[in-house]
């Protein structure tokens, strides 16, 4: 038979087991319901169904928040007008409208932006990337330079030391031209006509700033720049010619073949026949005396029809 004493300490062993068990079960559901709480405060429950390690709240929020220029997990300060917003894009076009005091009217100095709001707990805090209140990553991409946040990381940002900015196509893609002061894709880097910052200069056609724009940018075979949409509206209305130097944006090889035949079918009235004029090529600058047309006056040296009459007219020499 098992004594009192026996008896006495298997129950105690079994007591203490059963405590231990417990107060382990209790210290786990503690650390769930401070997890849950944590969501909750952060506006998201579906994301805290599970308890988020600290890995996985760095990523908290990933892609669901910011504006139409940027998916970011925070809002900037301006510094101008210590406004709110979320990029400095949407604080541009806030304060530049027509109906906004023409006095009042800024651009944001990204530079210079020193204070961000956490969009998921609101916490007004220096710019970094990780929120020092709840711990989220504020942007997949950051750089500390330009102040600049995206969440969107299959756009290959890089920033480039000697633009200044961050740029998108991952770095690889592009290299950094000194003369033309810009980053051009490496598809250009062994010929490309160089134009000294031929990107700091506002668009020929729609006139938006073409340094740090966000649309693609159309280099042209003569060096100049402007919007890839602005360039396919002038193709779609018959325009081949820079709006900066006239020279032709694309091969006109075949255009000028049907000119020839369209000057050939054209006699031009015997009054007409010997009179001459001198042009100049917008292609490739020559001056030349040519036989009036017309229609057009063909280049004697590179055979352009790319051509202005200078001197000379249809009647008399």
């Amino acid at each position: 038979m098992c004594t009192f004493s026996a008896v006495l300490q298997t129950f105690s062993a079994a007591f203490e087991t059963l405590f231990n068990f417990t107060e382990a079960m209790s210290a786990i559901t503690t650390e769930w319901q401070d997890e849950l709480l944590w969501g909750k405060e952060h506006g998201d429950d579906d994301l805290f169904r599970e308890v988020p390690n600290e890995a996985d709240r760095l990523h908290t929020g990933r892609m669901k928040h910011g504006c139409v220029h940027y998916r970011r997990r925070c809002r900037i300060k301006a510094p101008c007008c210590d406004s709110v917003f979320d990029c400095r894009h949407c604080h541009n076009e806030a304060k530049n409208v027509v109906e906004e005091d023409p006095l009042k009217r800024h651009d944001l100095p990204r530079h210079k932006v020193e204070k961000v709001i956490c969009s998921l707990c609101g916490c007004e805090q220096k710019v970094q990337q990780v929120c020092e209140n709840c711990g989220v990553k504020m942007g997949e991409y950051f750089c500390a330079t330009c102040k600049f946040y995206d969440d969107d990381i299959s756009k290959k940002q890089f920033h480039c030391d000697a633009c200044g900015i961050c740029r998108v196509g991952g770095r690889d893609n592009f290299f950094h031209c000194q003369t033309c002061g810009c980053c051009y894709s490496i598809e250009l880097q062994k010929g490309h006509p160089c134009v000294e910052k031929s990107m700091h200069h506002n668009c020929p056609v729609c006139f938006e700033y073409l340094f740090d724009s966000l649309k693609d940018i159309a280099v042209l075979r003569c060096g100049h720049t402007m919007h890839l949409s602005c360039l396919e509206d002038m193709n779609l209305h018959s325009k081949y010619t820079c709006p900066m130097c006239s020279k032709s944006v694309r091969d006109m090889s075949k255009i000028w073949e049907q000119l020839d035949s369209e000057v050939a079918a054209t006699p031009m009235p015997v009054p007409y026949q010997n009179k001459m004029v001198w042009i100049l090529c917008n292609d490739c600058g020559a001056n030349s005396e040519v036989p009036f047309h017309i229609v057009a006056q063909k280049c004697l040296r590179c055979n352009s029809y790319n051509t202005r009459q200078t001197r000379g007219g249809p009647i008399g020499n």
